[in-house]
């Protein structure tokens, strides 16, 4: 079942926001790990890759302002690129909000953060709360590649985006904290495998219906 994740706004007095692409310089910690026997029930139908990606990333400036932003895909979507099938999205901007699903159909909601999306942050809405701790290891290498999702749409469709990323890398550890009335059965909480990009250049372009 695909549902929009707990809200602490539903955005009901939607500012503007500019079409895609949106260009941004960001930073970012990402996880994965197998997905859990409930996962599948939050993501979308068809074939599947069992793995659970998730992200919180410091956008430093964008079409909107700057802003930070939790994301996971409970599992992914197959194809050439596996794509993210996104249920769960909170941001602190409502002008992101409105961005976010207006072009790429995101149930983006808002949410509070504090700390630091390289080390020690926490992301808290009306009833859920996800707290990471990012313990970055080994050289900083480069990074060149795109993050493909995607979303329902009406009509049986698919939207399907990519955000195109260069920027630097360092492998991590990051350790996960979940609590909320679904992200608790499929956000796994403990240490899994990730990476935290210090620096990146990313471009989020439109979004195509097929």
């Amino acid at each position: 079942m695909w549902s929009v994740p707990e809200s602490r706004d539903d955005c009901a007095h939607r500012p503007v926001s500019p079409p895609p692409p949106w260009p941004a310089t960001v930073r970012a910690t990402l996880w994965w790990h197998r997905s859990t026997a409930d996962a599948a029930d939050h993501g979308p139908g068809g074939a599947t890759i069992p793995v659970t990606l998730a992200m919180v990333v410091d956008y430093l400036d964008s079409p909107v302002g700057p802003y930070r932003e939790i994301l996971a895909s409970p599992v992914l979507r197959r194809g050439l690129v596996p794509a993210m099938a996104v249920p769960f999205i909170a941001v602190d901007s409502a002008p992101s909000v409105h961005g976010g699903r207006e072009h790429w159909l995101l149930p983006k909601v808002l949410a509070s953060f504090t700390g630091d999306v390289l080390g020690s942050f926490c992301a808290t809405g009306d009833t859920w709360r996800v707290a990471t701790r990012a313990a970055p290891r080994g050289p900083r290498l480069p990074i060149a590649g795109r993050l493909a999702f995607a979303q329902p749409a009406p009509g049986r469709a698919t939207s399907r985006g990519v955000a195109r990323l260069r920027g630097r890398f360092r492998y991590a550890r990051v350790v996960v904290d979940a609590d909320g009335p679904t992200l608790s059965r499929w956000l796994r909480p403990g240490t899994h495998r990730g990476i935290v990009i210090d620096s990146g250049r990313m471009t989020t372009g439109p979004a195509r219906v097929r």
